[in-house]
């Protein structure tokens, strides 16, 4: 591990950010970690990070001299993401990302697959609209009503809900069958599922209560 924390961390990004959702971020955790070019977007903005961990072939060599070379961890390997370089070499109770989202629709889907492969890793991303979260064993949100809930299965999963306008209860979702996205919230919402294959994708102005959810949650995956 080269970052461990009792507290959330922050991790940053390449993808464009605006501050507002940056800060959104930046308040919620201990520190601040970059994936390779996410660097250049915390400086952009006044934050140094307390590491940068990547393949480096994203991060401006201008950026690189201005950061302190003790916090620049490399790792060479182009087997694996910056993405999840990161996201398997910090050990933290909670992540939550900014910066993972945008133009590049094949970025979004790899990190989507990072989630899933590694489910004890707890994880919320966030963007200018929406949060994405791999779903827990189970779950409670106090959500409004009409409060948009998406579900969208990266594998065969099933359980069972409270709270959502569609239940689904005694559906098998799949990537290429059955999925729940569009789905609302008629209250408060819980949701049990079957194996860590679920993200749950909802409005982002319900990050606080998510994130506390998440580091409160004792049912996680192994």
């Amino acid at each position: 591990m080269i970052v461990h924390k009792l507290g959330p961390v922050v991790l940053i990004g390449g993808a464009e950010l605006d501050h507002h959702v940056l800060r959104m971020a930046v308040d919620l955790g201990d520190v601040v970690v970059a994936a390779d070019g996410g660097a250049a977007t915390a400086l952009a903005h006044g934050i140094t990070p307390q590491a940068v961990i990547g393949d480096f072939d994203s991060i401006p060599d201008n950026v690189r001299a201005a950061l302190p070379p003790d916090i620049l961890h490399e790792v060479a390997e182009q087997d694996s993401t910056d993405f999840e370089k990161c996201l398997t070499r910090i050990d933290a109770p909670l992540i939550v990302g900014a910066g993972f989202s945008g133009a590049r629709v094949d970025h979004q889907l790899a990190v989507c697959n990072v989630l899933v492969r590694w489910p004890a890793r707890r994880c919320v991303l966030i963007g200018t609209d929406d949060l994405l979260f791999l779903a827990p064993p189970t779950m409670a949100l106090d959500l409004p009503d009409g409060c948009r809930v998406s579900l969208f299965p990266m594998g065969a999963v099933e359980g069972r809900s409270e709270g959502l306008n569609w239940p689904i209860d005694g559906l098998t979702l799949t990537p290429d069958g059955q999925i729940g996205t569009s789905n609302f919230a008629v209250g408060p919402v819980q949701l049990t599922v079957t194996a860590p294959k679920l993200l749950a994708i909802l409005p982002v102005e319900h990050l606080e209560q998510v994130v506390q959810m998440l580091l409160s949650n004792p049912a996680r995956w192994p």
